[in-house]
């Protein structure tokens, strides 16, 4: 899976003047069941989230408040997102290298994970990352 896969998904959105309403529902607007649901928030300036792939877990990337940036990367190509619209969403497929950074004051990151958290499933040191993604580990 490279960069390529790495999409845009955009939410529907109730209109109503006493405030807009967007749903996500799996296998509907995800393309996986829903394991697992967390948020990152209070993110100081100038730091960076992520800085790691999975094996297997599949994520959609929501702002629900403010803006950030996400760089992807399939260990040879990078890409980037900004994410600043609570209706819509960046899908991350498996071994995908992710990093957040650029986040605006106030922002809150919501995301929706197809597998429960398993240590295991993760991929923490990029250059491991890079030869199991490209086939070049020994």
């Amino acid at each position: 899976m490279g960069v390529e896969n790495c999409k845009l998904v955009e939410l529907p959105v109730i209109h109503d003047p006493q405030g807009n309403l967007t749903f996500i529902e799996q296998k509907r607007h995800v393309p996986f069941e829903i394991s697992r649901v967390y948020h990152t928030y209070d993110v100081p300036g100038g730091a960076r989230r992520g800085g790691h792939a999975h094996k297997a877990c599949r994520e959609l990337l929501v702002a629900m408040s403010g803006s950030f940036e996400v760089v992807v990367d399939d260990g040879e190509k990078r890409d980037s997102f900004r994410l600043n619209r609570s209706y819509v969403g960046l899908y991350l497929p498996p071994m995908i290298w992710r990093e957040l950074v650029d986040f605006s004051s106030g922002s809150v990151c919501m995301v929706l994970a197809s597998d429960y958290y398993d240590e295991d499933d993760y991929i923490r040191d990029y250059e491991r990352f890079r030869e199991v993604a490209t086939g070049l580990e020994s």
